[in-house]
């Protein structure tokens, strides 16, 4: 998966060296500071999608504070959704119905909307069930090469390049970081490219109010009472 990817990023520019003589950073250094900045945000944004060889896609949207709370919504491009509220070791969970009703292999009479969240400890959850773990791994891997500047969403960036051949030399990826080139070196938007699947994601709304709630509770079923 690209999480473990989707991390690092760089600046612009920095000074170096004495007597106020200006040396534009390395790729690398520019990695680490936008490494640095990230994992001082207190929230963020992080929008994906995917779309593996065979075709299949899928997109996600997460408000997060990088702790233990967090939103995230799912939406598989075949139909159906996955939405979860997480507050430190309780997961609210909403499928819709199109959701449940690939996941039964069975649909259901009438079709009848699916508005309940389902309330269940955040230790119950397992990798490949859709939902997320509120952090994100920003951390360095690999060697950068510079790219172009470019714009994103307006604002000014550059991209930097990794290659990532973990996987052995034919199973090897390339990410591209942006990174704002004014202000502070936000990570913006990185894009893979493999020969599994491609990716893009995007971080905005740094360090805005977060306002994750739990939902009514007229609306929750507690997976513990449900047996």
């Amino acid at each position: 998966m690209v999480l473990a990817g989707l991390l690092l990023t760089a600046a612009v520019t920095g000074c170096t060296g004495e007597g106020g003589q200006g040396e534009e950073l390395s790729a690398d250094a520019l990695l680490d500071e936008a490494h640095k900045t990230m994992e001082a945000l207190e929230t963020v944004t992080i929008a994906s999608s995917t779309t593996g060889s065979a075709g299949s896609s899928y997109s996600s949207r997460q408000t997060t504070d990088l702790k233990g709370r967090c939103t995230n919504k799912i939406t598989w491009t075949e139909g159906g959704s996955l939405e979860q509220i997480r507050i430190d070791d309780t997961d609210y969970v909403r499928p819709d119905r199109v959701y449940l009703d690939r996941w039964s292999g069975r649909e259901a009479a009438g079709g009848k909307a699916q508005n309940r969240w389902i309330k269940a400890p955040s230790s119950n959850a397992k990798p490949g069930d859709g939902l997320v773990d509120c952090t994100w791994p920003f951390a360095a891997f690999g060697t950068a090469a510079k790219g172009d500047r470019t714009e994103i969403d307006g604002r000014p960036a550059v991209a930097l390049r990794v290659s990532d051949d973990a996987d052995g030399a034919d199973a090897k990826g390339t990410y591209t970081f942006y990174v704002a080139t004014e202000g502070k070196p936000y990570l913006l938007k990185v894009a893979y490219k493999g020969s599994d699947y491609r990716s893009t994601t995007s971080f905005s709304a740094f360090d805005e109010p977060l306002g994750v709630r739990a939902p009514a509770g007229d609306d929750v079923l507690d997976a513990a009472d449900a047996g």
